[in-house]
């Protein structure tokens, strides 16, 4: 369950229970208003049909039905109400907006209905003829004291504040327009649009409104505000139309001649029963707006004066209350954050002083207990992370609880994330996952070598025990990995070392014993067999030989390095390149082959000259059996960044890709028979890696079938030997 704070448990209370009496003010003085304005209607309704009632009479009197119907519609039309006029039987026989003929019966309708009866009623209800709510007031027309129909009068029934301003608006700015429309219909007769619009800009400037006159076709003749040449046609406006058609005509839009909105109201002028021109009325809307805003904002200031002085009083009440209690919480927090040494102040309040009390002494005891705790927890972690092995914990469900440094170096996984994620998530390994659970299913303890094949295949060994608790409550697993990939690859390269020694010395053994067990068969006795036998003996004992030798010298190279045995300095690199060149140049001579040697003189590096000049020697030895006659060797050194390359290149017949991460193995041959052929050992390139790592540096190769292969030696720029 959320918990909030005890302030905005109080405080809001303290408002609403405030602000209740502030809001029935609100809705009793909204509902007032509203009630205003609807008496404001219903009495100016009633006023209409009133005064319409006599005339009304007469005509149902008459039978002059058709005379009824245009009275409604004229009168209607000028004081924007609508007027319907209604026999006993619910007849309609005359309506401001509609044809009489094609009106429903109104029998049914309540203020009919009333109306009727002889009584003046009145109703709100939903217009489906004008699609919105509207208020009817009907009333009853007598005769020798019978009723012989009844006269209903209807307006909005919008009761809000800015639609009283502007039915308000709308009924000032009509009664305007009938005050000057004898003048400006003398006017136009006697001195024609000149005058009219001379008139119109007079009125406009006494009355504060925009006076337009507009010929039926939607000329402007006179306008206030403007030149009439310069205003279009008013024959589309919204006001116009319904002017013309004989009643008043009313508009709230905007203006592109004022570029503002306005309140138009226009009503037609005739002359002999037609329309001579249409008088318009208008005043801004921001008027209208002003005055509805002034008054909103004198409501909303003193609500929110009330709501500013009950908001303050609520405050202060339940700040005394919750603020002791807040000063507790703080304390507890910075208790919380480890800040023990902290006291809390003691209340003159006999429940809170004690509860102040209480928790100062339990923080005293609680800065004891974590201190030991601390102490054990790092005395635990330094443990753990001081481990070479890799520990790591997980619970039932597999999450990891724990993980030490070495054991995330070994799993590859950040230490940081991989907490509380499951097992599966942080390491992708099969048989780790398959160890955890069964270590949990048989609850003994187990071991198990896990192999993890990325970029280079990495061998641990994991033994797996169950955790429990103090009680002997089983809670997880306690992995502890050992990484014991150098001991495999060390098995491994031993164990090719073996065969591959093997191998290529039988190779030559057995060739000599053959040959040996040919002549001793009687081959000796044909002196032209033994020459070519103890030639081919002797090769092969050559052969035999070198291979030793290249074995004793790859074994001094590594023990020396091993031990730091071998001394290096700064030297020129040029002088090692030429020296070696040299040894080479004979066996290079044979095959028309020429050294291109590209190094600067002042290029040193701290090296051992002479076995620098047996790995660059290997190196060259190699090219030149590669290489195709009449072929160049480039020899290019040159200084980078942070190292010394010495390249070799060449244009023989290059290395497929898949053979270049074991070319500097012992004994690893790409071409097994031409190698051999060659009078290689297959220990060379193993010795130009064991003397670049010598020299702290390493050796590496590009090559490219078809095209040539590189082979470089990468020297470090300062002297930094490193173990082979």
């Amino acid at each position: 369950m959320r918990k909030t704070r005890l302030f905005w448990q109080l405080y809001p209370s303290y408002l609403i229970i405030a602000l209740l009496p502030l809001i029935a003010v609100i809705w009793y003085a909204s509902g007032a208003l509203q009630q205003f304005y609807h008496d404001q209607t219903l009495s100016e309704l009633q006023a209409r049909a009133l005064l319409l009632e006599e005339e009304i009479r007469m005509l149902l009197v008459a039978e002059q039905f058709d005379r009824v119907d245009a009275i409604c519609k004229e009168l209607g039309g000028k004081t924007s109400t609508r007027v319907t006029v209604v026999l006993p039987d619910g007849k309609v026989v005359g309506d401001t907006r509609q044809s009489p003929a094609g009106m429903e019966n109104h029998a049914d309708r309540p203020e009919i209905i009333g109306a009727l009866a002889g009584q003046i009623r009145a109703a709100v209800r939903y217009s489906e003829t004008l699609k919105k709510n509207l208020m009817y007031v009907a009333v009853p027309v007598r005769q020798d004291d019978r009723t012989i129909g009844a006269v209903r009068t209807s307006l909005s029934a919008a009761f809000s504040l800015r639609q009283f301003y502007l039915d308000r608006t709308v009924s000032d700015l009509q009664t305007r327009a009938r005050l000057v429309e004898d003048e400006m219909l003398q006017v136009w007769q006697d001195e024609g649009p000149q005058g009219v619009d001379r008139l119109c800009k007079k009125l406009g400037s006494n009355a504060a409104t925009r006076v337009t006159v507009i010929l039926p076709d939607g000329k402007v003749i006179g306008d206030s505000e403007e030149s009439p040449e310069k205003m279009d046609n008013h024959s589309d406006r919204r006001e116009m139309i319904d002017a013309r058609a004989g009643g008043t005509g009313r508009a709230l839009r905007h203006s592109h001649t004022l570029s503002q909105d306005m309140m138009y109201v226009a009503i037609p002028v005739k002359v002999e029963q037609q329309v001579a021109f249409i008088l318009r009325m208008s005043i801004p809307a921001t008027t209208i707006d002003r005055a509805v805003s002034s008054i909103r904002r004198n409501i909303l200031a003193g609500a929110v004066v009330v709501l500013l002085l009950v908001a303050g009083v609520s405050l202060i009440v339940s700040r005394r209350i919750s603020r002791p209690l807040e000063q507790l919480k703080l304390g507890a927090g910075r208790f919380a954050a480890g800040d023990l040494d902290h006291k809390l102040p003691v209340a003159r309040s006999q429940e809170i002083g004690a509860l102040a009390e209480t928790l100062n002494q339990m923080a005293t005891e609680l800065d004891d207990r974590i201190r030991a705790v601390v102490r054990q927890r790092n005395e635990r972690e330094a443990i753990l992370s001081s481990m070479v092995e890799g520990v790591l914990a997980v619970d039932l469900r597999q999450r990891l609880i724990s993980l030490n440094e070495a054991g995330a170096k070994l799993l590859g996984v950040d230490a940081r994330t991989a907490h509380g994620r499951t097992l599966q998530e942080v390491v992708r390994n099969e048989p780790l996952q398959k160890l955890v659970a069964a270590v949990l299913a048989s609850r003994e303890p187990m071991e198990e070598e896990i192999v993890f094949f990325d970029n280079e295949n990495r061998f641990l060994q994991a033994y797996g025990t169950v955790l429990g608790d103090a009680s002997g409550q089983l809670f997880g697993v306690l992995l502890v990995l050992h990484d014991v990939t150098r001991i495999r690859r060390l098995e491994s390269v031993r164990h090719d070392f073996v065969a591959n020694v093997s191998h290529e010395l039988k190779t030559p053994v057995t060739s000599i014993k053959g040959f040996v067990e040919t002549l001793l068969d009687g081959a000796m006795h044909s002196p032209e067999d033994t020459e070519r036998f103890l030639q081919i003996v002797a090769g092969q004992t050559d052969r035999l030989s070198a291979i030793i030798d290249d074995l004793l010298d790859l074994s001094r190279i590594e023990k020396e390095a091993g031990r730091a045995e071998i001394a290096l300095a700064q030297g020129p690199i040029k002088n090692v390149l030429e020296a070696a060149c040299e040894l080479c140049r004979n066996k290079a001579s044979q095959k028309e082959i020429e050294f291109e040697l590209t190094c600067d003189d002042a290029l040193q590096a701290a090296i051992n000259p002479p076995l620098l000049e047996q790995a660059v020697v290997n190196l060259i030895d190699n090219a030149i059996k590669y290489s195709p006659a009449g072929k160049p060797i480039h020899l290019v050194a040159a200084r980078n960044e942070a190292e010394i390359v010495i390249c070799v290149r060449d244009h023989g017949c290059g290395i497929p890709a898949e053979h270049l991460p074991r070319l500097f193995e012992r004994f690893y041959r790409v071409d097994k028979a031409r190698s051999r052929k060659l009078g290689g050992t297959g220990l060379g390139l193993a010795i130009v890696k064991h003397i670049a790592q010598a020299h702290g540096g390493r050796a590496s190769v590009d090559s490219t079938p078809n095209q040539g292969s590189t082979f470089a030696i990468h020297l470090p720029c300062a002297r930094t030997p490193v173990d082979a």
